[in-house]
C-alpha cells in the first residue's frame, strides 16, 4: 500500500504535467481561436439577382436630398421660406417632427419654433460628421455645416490607420501613465467599431517591426503581445515572430545587413476621406442636414448672451459668379468641430478667450508600389530623431510618413522640402542599399495640420492633452477638439451627451428610418431607442458588401476586374449604382467604365455618382476626396483634370468662366499635393497635347519618376561597334 509520502511524489509531476498542458492549450486556443474577420463573411443582405422573368432586379437604394432642398431647410429654420422651398418636400426630414406639409404661405410663430434645429454643427471632418450621424440616430433634428468640402481638413490627410498606438502603450508602461493606458484600450475598442461599421472601407493590415538586435526579440514580442492581450475579443490575429529569412521574403525591400528577424503585429488601415463621406452621407439619409461649401460668417445670440443660431453663405453661388446670400440658421444649441479651425470659431463667440489649439504639421509622401508588399506594412520606431515612422501600402500605393512640428494654420498646407528629404532619407535606412530612393519617385506629398489642444481649465496651460477635449463656453458654444480618427465615434458620444445636457434636449427613438441596405431585409431602425448606437451603425454601402461582391460586379456589368475591386472597395453596395452610371465602352472587354487616369482605376461613374449622390461642388472634391487620385499621383490628377471638369459641367451645368474657375483653383491646390511648380500655370490646352509631362533638366531629377529613355544598348545594336552614331563609347547605355 502506498504511503500518504509515496502519493505525493506520483500526483505531484501529474498536477504539473496537466498545469502545463492546460495552460499551453489556453495559450494555443487563444492565438489560434476562431476569429470574426469584417468583410469576410457573408454580407447581411444578399447581392441582387434576376426574377422569375430573367429580368436583372438592381438593388433600390434611398436617396439623399439635393444640396437646394437641404438648403432650403435651413432657411427654414429661421422661418424663411419662398415658393421653391414650399414646393420641395421634406422626405425622412418629416420624421422627425417637421412641418414641411404646411404650404399655407404663412410663417407663423408655431412653424418658426418647430424648424429649429436641435444641434448646429460647425465643421464636416470626421468629428462633425459624427456627430452629426450620433444626433440624428437618436432622434434629434441636426444641420451639420463645412466651409470647405468633408473631409478636407486633417480627416483627409491622416497616416490613414485606424490603431490603439503601440507607441502609446510603450509610453504607457514606462511613464506608469495610467491616461496614456486609458487612451490605447479605448482606441483599440472603437478600432473594432470602425472595421465592423464601415468593413469595404477599412481593413486589417499586418504591421513589421525589423529587429536588430537580439536582445530586442523578447522586449518588442513582449509589448505586441500586451497590445494583442489589451485588445482582447477587440482584436483579430496575434503577433508573431519572423526569423531574418521569413522576414525578407514577406518584405524583400528591407536591408539584409543587421537584420535579426522582425515581430508582425496587427491594426487597422482605411480610406480616410471616402470614410469621412460615407459618415456625412449616412447622417443625411438618417434625417440630418448635411450642406458643404457653406461658410459661417458670424454666431447669433439672443437677449440672455446664449447662442441661438449662425449666419453662413453659400460659396458655390460665389465661384458661380453671383453674390453669396447671406442668411441665419437657428439651432438650439451650437457644436464647433472645426478641427484646427477651432479657434476662430471660439473666437466668434467671445474675441478674448485663449486659444487652446496648437497645431502640428504632419508630411506624408507618397512612393509608387513596388516600394512596399502589397498587404504588408512597416514601422519604424526609433527614426534618427526619436519619433516614429510609418511604411504601408495604400491603394496600390506606399504611403511614408509622418512627421511632427510646429506650423501655421492655413486651409491647404504645402510640405516643405525638407520634411520630404527628412522622409526620404529615413527609408533609405531601413531598405536595402540596391533599391535607390530618389526624389523623383514621390508621387504626392502633402501636410497635414493636427490640432492638438491645451486645456484651458489646466493649471500648466503649456502642456498638451493627450485625447481630445471638450469644452463649453459662458454663451453656450460646446466645442469638442483633438482626438484622431480611430476614436472619432466615442469623441461624438461625448460630445452628444454633453449637448443633450446643456440644451436639455429630448432624444427619441426612429421608428421610420429609411432602407439604407436598399431591401426589406434589414431594418435599420431597430436598435434605434435614442441612446448612442452608433458603434452598430452601419454606413451607407456597408450592408451588401462582401470580399467577392467584386465578382458579381464584373459579372453583371463587365468592368475590369481591378476596377471592380475598387468599386467595391471604396462604394461597398453602392458600386452598384456607380457601375451603372459608367460609360459603355464600345469594346468586347470592358463592357463599362472609362477610366480617367490610364495608371489608376478611378473611373467616369464615380464622377458622376459624387455629384449626384455625395454633394461634389468643385473638382477637387471629386479628385481629392471622391476619389484619392490627387492623393496618389499629383501629376496624373492635373492629366486628369479636363475629364473631371468636363463631366462636372454636363452634371452641374457649368459655363466657360465657372470651368475657368475650376481649372485655376484645382490647379493650385494641387500644389500642396506636391505638383511642381512649374506645372501651376499650364493650361488646359498644355495637358491635351501632353505637354504638361515635360519638364526642365532641374526639375526632371526632382518629380521624374525614370531616367530619360536610354540608348540602345550596344548589344542589340545591329551596326558595328564605334560606327553606330546612336551609341558612343561613353553613353551611359554601356555603363
Amino acid at each position: 500500500m502506498a504511503t500518504p509520502t509515496q502519493s505525493r511524489r506520483l500526483l505531484r509531476p501529474l498536477l504539473y504535467t496537466t498545469a502545463a498542458a492546460a495552460l499551453g492549450g489556453g495559450i494555443l486556443y487563444y492565438s489560434y481561436r476562431p476569429r470574426n474577420i469584417p468583410g469576410s463573411s457573408a454580407p447581411a443582405v444578399p447581392p441582387p439577382g434576376y426574377n422569375e422573368g430573367g429580368t436583372f432586379a438592381p438593388p433600390r437604394f434611398p436617396a439623399v436630398r439635393t444640396r437646394e432642398q437641404q438648403i432650403a431647410d435651413l432657411k427654414r429654420s429661421a422661418g424663411v421660406r419662398n415658393h421653391v422651398e414650399k414646393a420641395s418636400t421634406r422626405g425622412i426630414g418629416a420624421l422627425f417632427g417637421s412641418h414641411a406639409g404646411r404650404d399655407d404661405g404663412v410663417v407663423g410663430e408655431r412653424e418658426e419654433e418647430a424648424e429649429v434645429y436641435d444641434l448646429l454643427v460647425i465643421g464636416s471632418g470626421a468629428t462633425g460628421s459624427g456627430i452629426a450621424l450620433d444626433a440624428a440616430t437618436r432622434g434629434l433634428k441636426v444641420a451639420v455645416v463645412e466651409r470647405d468640402d468633408f473631409g478636407s481638413g486633417t480627416s483627409s490627410k491622416s497616416t490613414k490607420l485606424v490603431h490603439g498606438g503601440v507607441r502609446y502603450l510603450e509610453k504607457a508602461v514606462w511613464e506608469l501613465d495610467y491616461n496614456q493606458y486609458k487612451l490605447v484600450k479605448e482606441a483599440l475598442r472603437e478600432r473594432k467599431y470602425f472595421l465592423d461599421t464601415a468593413p469595404h472601407l477599412s481593413m486589417w493590415l499586418p504591421i513589421m517591426l525589423p529587429i536588430e538586435k537580439w536582445w530586442q526579440a523578447p522586449y518588442f514580442w513582449a509589448g505586441t503581445k500586451f497590445y494583442d492581450l489589451l485588445a482582447g475579443s477587440e482584436g483579430i490575429e496575434s503577433s508573431y515572430f519572423l526569423t531574418k529569412s521569413k522576414a525578407l521574403d514577406a518584405f524583400p525591400m528591407l536591408k539584409k545587413n543587421g537584420l535579426f528577424g522582425a515581430l508582425v503585429y496587427y491594426d487597422g488601415a482605411h480610406n480616410d476621406s471616402r470614410m469621412n463621406v460615407s459618415l456625412a452621407m449616412t447622417a443625411a439619409l438618417y434625417g440630418a442636414t448635411v450642406v458643404n461649401h457653406l461658410e459661417v460668417t458670424g454666431l447669433e445670440k439672443d437677449v440672455s448672451g446664449k447662442l441661438n443660431g449662425a449666419r453662413v453663405k453659400d460659396l458655390v453661388q460665389e465661384k458661380n459668379g453671383k453674390k453669396a446670400e447671406e442668411f441665419t440658421i437657428r439651432a438650439k444649441g451650437i457644436i464647433n468641430a472645426t478641427g484646427p479651425f477651432t479657434d476662430s470659431i471660439r473666437k466668434m463667440d467671445d474675441q478674448r478667450v485663449d486659444e487652446i489649439v496648437a497645431p502640428s504639421s504632419g508630411v506624408h509622401v507618397i512612393l509608387p508600389g513596388y516600394y512596399s508588399p502589397a498587404n504588408m506594412g512597416l514601422i519604424d520606431p526609433k527614426t534618427s530623431d526619436g519619433r516614429v515612422i510609418f511604411f504601408l501600402p495604400w491603394q496600390g500605393n506606399t504611403i511614408a510618413g509622418t512627421t511632427d512640428a510646429p506650423t501655421n494654420i492655413t486651409q491647404n498646407p504645402i510640405a516643405g522640402e525638407e520634411e520630404i528629404e527628412w522622409i526620404l532619407a529615413e527609408i533609405r535606412g531601413y531598405l536595402a542599399p540596391d533599391i535607390n530612393v530618389r526624389r523623383g519617385d514621390v508621387l504626392a506629398a502633402w501636410s497635414g495640420i493636427r490640432p492638438l489642444v491645451r486645456d484651458p481649465k489646466a493649471r500648466n496651460t503649456e502642456s498638451l492633452v493627450r485625447n481630445h477635449l471638450i469644452t463649453v463656453s459662458d454663451s453656450g458654444l460646446i466645442t469638442c477638439a483633438g482626438g484622431k480618427w480611430t476614436t472619432y465615434r466615442q469623441m461624438a458620444e461625448e460630445t452628444v451627451d454633453e449637448a443633450i445636457k446643456l440644451y436639455k434636449l429630448s432624444p427619441g427613438p426612429v421608428t421610420h428610418a429609411p432602407r439604407i441596405s436598399g431591401t426589406e431585409h434589414i431594418d435599420d431602425a431597430a436598435t434605434l431607442d435614442g441612446t448612442c448606437q452608433t458603434h452598430q451603425v452601419r454606413l451607407l454601402g456597408a450592408h451588401g458588401y462582401s470580399k467577392t461582391l467584386f465578382i458579381n460586379l464584373i459579372q453583371h456589368f463587365g468592368v475590369e476586374t481591378e476596377v471592380a475591386r475598387h468599386l467595391t472597395e471604396s462604394y461597398g453596395d453602392r458600386a452598384w449604382t456607380v457601375a451603372a452610371l459608367s460609360t459603355p465602352t464600345d469594346k468586347r472587354f470592358p463592357v463599362r467604365g472609362v477610366r480617367i487616369s490610364a495608371l489608376y482605376p478611378f473611373i467616369d461613374g464615380e464622377v458622376r455618382y459624387a455629384v449626384r449622390h455625395e454633394y461634389a461642388q468643385t473638382a477637387v472634391d471629386v479628385l481629392a476626396r471622391r476619389t484619392r487620385l490627387a492623393f496618389l499621383n499629383a501629376q496624373a490628377a492635373l492629366e486628369a483634370l479636363p475629364i473631371i471638369i468636363d463631366l462636372m459641367a454636363e452634371e452641374l451645368k457649368w459655363d466657360g468662366r465657372r470651368k475657368d474657375v475650376e481649372w485655376r483653383d484645382t490647379v493650385q491646390f494641387l500644389a500642396s499635393m506636391g505638383l511642381a511648380k512649374s506645372k501651376l500655370s499650364v493650361t488646359r490646352k498644355d495637358v491635351e497635347s501632353g505637354r504638361a509631362g515635360e519638364y526642365d533638366e532641374h526639375e526632371r531629377k526632382l518629380y521624374s519618376r525614370h531616367d530619360r529613355p536610354a540608348d540602345t544598348m550596344e548589344s542589340d545594336s545591329k551596326i558595328e561597334p564605334g560606327h553606330n552614331p546612336v551609341v558612343g563609347k561613353d553613353s551611359p547605355a554601356n555603363k
